[in-house]
């Protein structure tokens, strides 16, 4: 199973990115994915994701209005959009997948087992 996470970059506070999860060795169907973030000092926390049913989404409630997790099974990737960025959406960005993890775990990140490589988003105030 590989991921590969890309479309960080540097944003006004009030911008828009899009952020894409390549995947592979998995499928959405039975696997969870989602995003995770992490800033500077402080522990990674979970974004958005799938459940392992493949039509469940989540999300936290401080972006709930703000981003929208998508996937396109045909490509096997994951999007995240953002919208209306905050100084305090900045941080490195990671996708991550289980095929194990149940509802009640799943925004703990230790229970994911696969993990992109972070791309770094920069809101600048």
């Amino acid at each position: 199973v590989q991921l590969q996470a890309s479309g960080g970059g540097l944003v006004q506070a009030g911008g828009s990115l899009r952020l894409s999860c390549a995947t592979s060795g998995l499928t959405f169907s039975t696997w969870a994915v989602g995003w995770f973030r992490q800033a500077p000092g402080q522990d990674r926390e979970f974004v958005a994701g799938f459940g392992r049913s493949g039509t469940s989404t989540y999300y936290e409630d401080n972006v709930k209005a703000r981003f929208l997790i998508s996937r396109d099974s045909a490509k096997n990737t994951m999007y995240l959009q953002m919208n209306s960025l905050r100084p305090e959406d900045t941080a490195h960005y990671y996708c991550a997948a289980s095929r194990s993890v149940i509802t009640s775990s799943f925004r703990d990140p230790r229970y994911y087992h696969y993990w992109g490589q972070g791309t770094l988003v920069t809101v600048s105030s």
